[in-house]
């Protein structure tokens, strides 16, 4: 977050708009489920840009993010964290309009989900056990529950519009134009609404659907069976518990029920099964998770250096795992994982990505993990979209200066232009010089890690075999 400031100021100004009418249960369900997943700070910031909403009103009076600041007495680089946090779950929309030099921003409130569509989604509520732990998730889901009532012995008796209302007689029909105007939406006008779920999205590219529906047969899965919801409930699931293509066709089979359609709980629960088979009783965290396939550029190629082959084994292991060999065999604190956990959950970063962050900031770090130091390098990766082990390797070498400054807590100066050429001279000579002190400085073979990368190779091996 340390380039904060390239994307909000706090003379920057901001509207917030409601997407739809926020009740006082959305508030119980935003403490409650919500809170411990985006954590204190981001609630707060959405009861915030909540109350400046005007009772029953979609729209609210223009700011400026300096009065935010005043409100939440926190920092911009905090405000613009948290907003990140609310994009990132489904709980805001964020838009921009470039006016001149001025920037203008609307922040638009998301309805959370019903307790119903959180406690299907497959997604959070598994992510909500895990921060809760059994017992306090039993009570939450109790508290958002109540019995059932079987109706299918009730025969329903309840009147039609029609049975109960007349029509107009053609003499009380008025029909001119100033009555039809009376009707309609007003210019620059709209109608209030009701609770509108924004749903949770996972980007498509996670999960490689053209390896899925390779060679697979009619017999096996009808296509007519992988509906829009089916393919979200399959990319929600392949993200969630790292599930391959090859490994969801045969968890897809099992799904099917007697309409050759797919019962999405029945997917849900074949995806649980399988992982808890795969990885005993546990369910999943984010950092058990690997490099997506279509994100890996050393799949079908030997390493030729050592760059490669380290490139080669982060795209296969878990940040978790990582953490693991990197400290000789011993299992990460429950700190280390959150940190990690954070970043992977709310800067969206890929797995393998995760991992090449992980060995930088060891490496320059003395082998501990800075919270600090970690979101700042991977908020600057997320706004530059790296994606694959290569592009975060080569973005780790080509700003390393740059980091080691955040590290130190130094700002940069910029150099001032030359005027004459023996001064420009210089100048140009300098970063040559400045390149080979930067090399030496920094690469991903340094020989404190060597032991430990040997470890990993070792690993990658047993994979392969």
């Amino acid at each position: 977050m340390e380039q904060h400031w390239k994307d909000i100021l706090p003379v920057d100004r901001y509207i917030v708009r409601s997407a739809a009418l926020l009740h006082d249960y959305d508030r119980k369900i935003l403490t409650l489920l919500y809170q411990p997943l985006i954590g204190a700070q981001a609630f707060s910031l959405y009861l915030t840009l909540w109350s400046e909403l005007e009772q029953n009103r979609l729209w609210s009076e223009e700011n400026t993010h300096h009065s935010i600041m005043t409100l939440q007495q926190t920092n911009l680089k905090t405000i613009y964290r948290e907003r990140l946090k609310l994009e990132g779950i489904g709980l805001l929309k964020t838009f921009v309009k470039h006016d001149h030099e001025d920037r203008i921003f609307i922040y638009e409130l998301q309805s959370p989900l019903t307790p119903r569509d959180f406690f299907n989604d497959g997604m959070l509520n598994v992510y909500l056990y895990n921060r809760l732990g059994k017992s306090k998730f039993l009570k939450v889901k109790k508290f958002f529950s109540d019995h059932e009532l079987d109706t299918s012995v009730y025969k329903p008796i309840t009147k039609s519009f029609n049975e109960v209302f007349t029509s107009f007689q053609p003499s009380e029909m008025v029909t001119n134009k100033e009555v039809e105007q009376d009707l309609e939406r007003n210019n620059g006008e709209e109608f209030l609404t009701g609770t509108t779920n924004y749903q949770l999205e996972v980007s498509d590219d996670t999960f490689d659907f053209d390896l899925f529906f390779a060679g697979l047969s009619e017999v096996m899965i009808p296509m007519k069976s992988i509906t829009p919801k089916v393919k979200d409930a399959i990319t929600k699931l392949s993200f969630l518990y790292n599930i391959n293509p090859i490994d969801m066709q045969n968890i897809a089979m099992g799904a099917i029920i007697d309409d050759e359609s797919i019962d999405i709980e029945r997917l849900r629960k074949a995806a649980r099964d399988w992982y808890q088979f795969e990885h005993g009783n546990e369910l999943p965290t984010l950092t058990e998770r690997v490099q997506p396939i279509p994100f890996r550029t050393m799949t079908e190629q030997e390493p030729k250096t050592k760059d490669e082959e380290l490139m080669k084994q982060l795209e296969i292991i878990s940040p978790r795992q990582l953490l693991v060999e990197m400290s000789g065999g011993v299992e990460p604190s429950a700190v280390d994982l959150k940190i990690i956990e954070d970043v992977m959950f709310h800067q969206k970063l890929l797995p393998g990505v995760v991992n090449v962050l992980i060995y930088y900031v060891m490496l320059k770090t003395d082998m501990k993990l800075s919270k600090g130091y970690i979101e700042k390098i991977a908020s600057h990766w997320t706004r530059k979209g790296v994606k694959t082990v290569k592009e975060a390797m080569a973005l780790a070498k080509d700003e390393n200066r740059e980091y080691q400054n955040w590290a130190k807590g130094k700002k940069q100066a910029k150099k001032p232009r030359p005027t004459y050429k023996k001064e420009a001279a210089k100048v140009e000579s300098l970063p040559v010089k400045q390149v080979e002190e930067d090399e030496d400085e920094f690469s991903f073979e340094k020989k404190e890690l060597q032991a430990r990368v040997a470890k990993m190779k070792e690993l990658l091996n047993s994979n392969d075999d």
